[in-house]
């Protein structure tokens, strides 16, 4: 079984402040021009957390910038791989919080499942609505929905409700693979046209009579992770 390169290949920590300039060669040979996350800490509380291609270089400018007389020791840990730095450094400043961080960490691929949460609870509360009062007519003149909401909810991109962000789409079909792309509004671009629906854009896209896009469509749910589009309502 091949080894996996880890992420953190080595690391140091809870070193004074004082070092970076006591022993500045000899950290410099240590930590070297390596990339990393690093973090600084005040009276052993987290206070900064941070990422650099030279973290030498870094740590030695926070003893003089706006951090300056507010961090006593430090850590650092240096990485092979940096794709994922970034985000590493996102994680760790989403969940510590630290004072010195003016930035919240942010992730600009993943889903946020909130919104998917919200909606899930929603039709578990209409559902559980509809049970107690057994009458769909009575449960839209409830929730104020004549026949102006559902026309607004037609004319609304399928998709509108279930993303957030932009995201692709791919379908295979007799072995030729199709490619779309689904706007921030919801409408999926093919080409020069646009869709409102997931099928609307299939049958163009493969010059289909018949077909439904919501099972031929698929998502990245996940990193290398493809599913079909259909599985976006049932989360």
């Amino acid at each position: 079984m091949a080894r996996r390169n880890p992420l953190v290949c080595q690391y140091v920590e809870n070193l004074s402040s004082a070092a970076l300039e006591k022993y500045a060669e000899i950290i410099r040979d240590l930590v070297g021009r390596q990339h990393g996350v690093y973090a600084l800490y005040r009276r052993d509380k987290l206070y900064y957390v941070g990422l650099a291609t030279n973290l030498r270089s870094r740590l030695r400018g926070h003893l003089r910038d706006r951090h300056k007389g507010l961090w006593d020791r430090f850590s650092v840990y240096l990485t092979i791989d940096h794709r994922y730095l970034r985000e590493l450094e996102s994680l760790v400043i989403r969940i510590a919080q630290p004072k010195g961080n003016k930035q919240r960490g942010k992730f600009a691929r993943s889903e946020n499942l909130m919104l998917t949460l919200r909606r899930q609870l929603r039709d578990q509360q209409k559902a559980e609505w509809l049970e107690l009062i057994g009458s769909q007519r009575n449960m839209s003149e409830e929730d104020g929905e004549g026949a102006g909401h559902a026309s607004r909810r037609r004319s609304r991109p399928a998709l509108a409700e279930y993303i957030t962000r932009a995201i692709s789409l791919r379908a295979i079909y007799k072995g030729k693979t199709y490619k779309a792309r689904v706007l921030k509004n919801g409408t999926i671009r093919v080409g020069k046209r646009v869709f409102n629906t997931p099928t609307g854009a299939a049958k163009f896209a493969a010059g289909l009579r018949r077909v439904n896009g919501w099972v031929l469509w698929k998502y990245e749910r996940a990193p290398g992770k493809w599913v079909r589009l259909r599985e976006m309502r049932r989360r």
